[in-house]
Parts: C-alpha cells; sequence; structure tokens
C-alpha cells in the first residue's frame, strides 16, 4: 500500500456544516466529504482491494465508494488533516491480517491440578450428608 499515491486518489468536497453555529456555519463550507474510489484505484492491490471491500463492505456505497465526512472544526483546512488521518487509519487496520490461532492443549500437571480438585470438592459434598444407618 502507497500512502501518497493513495492520497493523491482521494477527493475532497467542501459542504456548509449543519448545526449550531452562528452566522459563521451559514456563510463557510468547513465540512469536508472525502471519496475514495475503491473499485478504480490503483494504489492497493487485488488482493488488498479484496480484503478492503470485505472489510469495510458496511461503509461503502453500492458502487464501491468510501464516504467519509469531518465537520469537527471551524476550520476548512484541519477537516481535511483530520478526515485524512480517520481515512488512513480505517485503510490501515482493514488491512491487518488476524494471526492464526495456534491449537494448544493443557499440560499434564495442569489436569491432574484439575482432577485432584474436583476430588476434593467432591469428597466434601459427600462429607456433607448424613452418615448411613448400617
Amino acid at each position: 500500500m502507497n500512502t501518497t499515491q493513495i492520497i493523491q486518489e482521494l477527493q475532497f468536497k467542501a459542504v456548509r456544516s449543519s448545526g449550531a453555529g452562528g452566522q459563521h456555519v451559514n456563510k463557510v463550507s468547513t465540512k469536508i466529504e472525502l471519496t475514495y474510489d475503491l473499485q478504480n484505484s490503483t494504489a492497493v492491490t487485488d488482493k488488498e482491494k479484496e480484503r478492503l471491500l470485505l472489510k469495510l463492505s458496511n461503509r461503502l456505497t453500492k458502487e464501491n465508494v468510501l464516504l467519509l465526512q469531518c465537520d469537527d472544526s471551524r476550520s476548512q483546512h484541519k477537516n481535511k488533516d483530520l478526515a485524512i488521518k480517520r481515512f488512513l487509519e480505517l485503510i490501515k487496520s482493514a488491512l491487518v491480517v488476524p494471526k492464526k490461532r495456534k491449537k494448544t492443549k493443557p499440560s499434564r500437571s495442569a489436569i491432574e491440578k484439575r482432577l485432584n480438585s474436583k476430588k476434593k470438592s467432591a469428597l466434601k459434598k459427600v462429607n456433607r450428608k448424613r452418615p448411613s444407618l448400617e
């Protein structure tokens, strides 16, 4: 994965933010909408595309375009930087391949300890009973 090439493929759109803020919100387009066309990207390999499509399937549109929005700051430049950081973190986390689990079995001493504790608790419960009158 080449991050500089991916960043070059990103498209940005400045939109007016919603919510409170008075005149500033009504006049200035500070919200950033980041779009990334995963299907037509040349920055990631086919195998990486498969993994990203699988991991980010709930965040992609029907055309396999990833949309991110950022309106945390009042500055358009800060919002753009934040959106890029979030995007790169999202891509990196989606590309991480989890380690395969190795099957292990308990050691002999662990098995013996478990069986001994079971015997102790069973004896404890047997000793609670009334003695039989035989």
